[in-house]
């Protein structure tokens, strides 16, 4: 039998000591075999949630290794062995279901393939776990970054309807006027313009089938973000492809099955297009959220990062946006960033608020995230 006919058996077998091939597998095709196993040898029944944080993981990985014709068969199949579809059409379950963004990751892997009659039952639970993140996520974010920008911009001479009348009296209390009882405004303290915005914020998602949690995390800041009027957000996804989910923002579940998670991935093509929608650079933070693992142009992502940084973009890399906990990463990419001067880390959702408030008033966030303790250790 050819290597490459026993290379097959092997991986079809499942690499059992019995499977009798004898063959031993390269670091690719033990990939494949752990997808394969976690699919058709694992025991897993009864849902998908917080016990089972890497299945949307393995779902994306599956675009990865087959054709589309084998992956919609391996999808249908998982929704059978998991019993995802029993959760999603019973009433009991679902009321009963354990929901995180572990189980939102894995609906957006399979939202090509789930049944057309529970879609709207899928949609139920992203929107129990998004409406949860936000209640959570939301004030803190609103109010971080509106008070660093309230901070920022701060000015002396501030038009009528743009004065901060409680500071302005606290700076001037020294020329109260007693027999008038008033204050004498020497001092004029506002913010600024409320109607336009002040900063430009990109978000740049990797869909990997290894980013789901992060992008789960990644559209609701967005969502948040997109409702403080002195920020401008774009929501930009891709893999092998890119697509501008902007318009998106003002419902974050229907943007979330928006997002097709898995396949490869091509940072040089994302970067491209955000260069492209980038109008004020030294005005814009750009965060590109993604593991560095770049399939498509390494030379030309590089090539795209150091001219956005150098037009006076703010580029941050976030490997992870998730409580999954130290993230895989390609370690030569995350060092050519870090030697542009982009600040590289991962971040916890809690941190997230405080980390844009930082980089929207041009906080020193490598300072940020080693007082943080979010430096990745070398």
């Amino acid at each position: 039998m050819s290597e490459h006919n026993l290379r097959k058996w092997r991986l079809i077998l499942g690499g059992d000591q019995n499977d009798g091939t004898g063959m031993s597998l390269g670091q690719q095709d033990l990939r494949i075999d752990k997808t394969l196993e976690a699919l058709y040898d694992s025991d897993r029944r009864g849902g998908l949630g917080a016990s089972s944080p890497n299945v949307s993981r393995w779902l994306g990985d599956i675009r990865s290794f087959f054709p589309n014709t084998v992956v919609q068969v391996m999808q249908k199949d998982a929704l059978k062995r998991l019993d995802l579809t029993q959760m999603l059409t019973e009433k009991e379950m679902l009321e009963n279901v354990d929901a995180d963004v572990h189980l939102v990751a894995t609906l957006m892997t399979l939202s090509r393939v789930i049944p057309e009659k529970t879609k709207d039952t899928a949609r139920m639970v992203v929107r129990k776990v998004v409406d949860e993140l936000m209640k959570k996520l939301a004030q803190p974010m609103q109010q971080a970054i509106t008070g660093s920008l309230n901070r920022s911009i701060r000015n002396r001479r501030p038009r009528h309807n743009e004065i901060n009348w409680p500071a302005t009296i606290q700076k001037n209390l020294k020329h109260y006027q007693p027999e008038y009882k008033t204050i004498i405004p020497e001092t004029r303290i506002g913010y600024g313009r409320k109607t336009s915005s002040l900063k430009d914020v990109v978000l740049c998602l990797d869909q990997s089938g290894s980013m789901g949690t992060s992008v789960v995390y990644s559209g609701i800041f967005g969502a948040v973000m997109a409702s403080i009027p002195a920020i401008k957000t774009k929501m930009v996804v891709f893999d092998t492809a890119v697509a501008d989910l902007t318009e998106e923002l003002n419902d974050p579940v229907e943007l979330l099955f928006g997002v097709q998670l898995g396949g490869g991935t091509d940072i040089n093509l994302a970067l491209t297009y955000c260069q492209q929608i980038i109008t004020r650079p030294s005005d814009t933070v750009l965060v590109l959220i993604t593991d560095l693992y770049e399939g498509g142009d390494p030379a030309g992502m590089r090539k795209r990062a150091a001219e956005l940084v150098g037009a006076g973009v703010q580029v941050i890399v976030l490997l992870a946006l998730n409580d999954d906990g130290a993230p895989g990463y390609d370690h030569g990419e995350a060092k050519f960033f870090s030697g542009l001067g982009v600040p590289v880390f991962a971040c916890t959702p809690d941190k997230f608020p405080d980390m844009m408030a930082a980089a929207l008033t041009k906080q020193d966030l490598n300072a940020w995230a080693a007082k943080e303790d979010l430096v990745l250790k070398k």
